[in-house]
């Protein structure tokens, strides 16, 4: 299917560069990228509304690159679902349930503190005024009151990759950043 999403994704040298997905399946996808890879090489995506992606360049093309994904079949058919939704949102003018949109930082690193006082660097996986997806070595329980940065939030979804995090009150869309402070 032919979509239009922004993301970054990450070579095996780990370093990270920004995307845009132009076509879809639950079982890869192609990308226009400033830098190509190899074929065979691994390449981590994190693309906005669908979330990660592990996968191997299969094919390379004029402006990018084609992934194919190596995810359980259940998150094959999460994608699908996500795929569907996105074919019909516009037409059935359906809504994702969110209260607002969620950007894929191009700076990705914080810091979360625990209420026992135990820190741990993080990596923010989407962000938005009203919450964060975060990656840490810890998965606290739901309803852990964390600090991420300098945002208070508690732990409300544990995801596939981590977990997501509600923020104690809105941020201003101009201090979002403040998440890494």
């Amino acid at each position: 299917m032919k979509v239009n999403l922004p993301g970054r994704y990450m070579l095996p040298d780990r370093r990270e560069y920004p995307c845009q997905v132009i076509e879809m399946s639950p079982g890869d996808i192609s990308l226009y990228t400033p830098v190509k890879g190899n074929i065979g090489d691994r390449v981590i995506a994190y693309l906005d509304v669908v979330g990660r992606i592990d996968g191997k360049i299969a094919r390379l093309f004029d402006g990018g690159f084609s992934v194919v994904f190596r995810v359980p079949m259940l998150k094959q058919e999460r994608l699908a679902e996500k795929l569907t939704w996105l074919a019909n949102k516009n037409t059935l003018n359906l809504s994702d349930d969110r209260g607002h949109d969620r950007l894929v930082p191009t700076k990705s690193h914080s810091h979360l503190s625990l209420p026992d006082g135990r820190n741990y660097d993080c990596r923010v996986i989407d962000i938005s005024l009203s919450g964060a997806a975060i990656n840490a070595p810890v998965c606290p329980e739901l309803g852990t009151q964390i600090m991420l940065g300098k945002m208070r939030g508690k732990v409300v979804r544990h995801l596939e990759q981590g977990f997501a995090i509600q923020f104690e009150s809105l941020v201003q869309e101009h201090d979002i950043s403040g998440y890494f402070n």
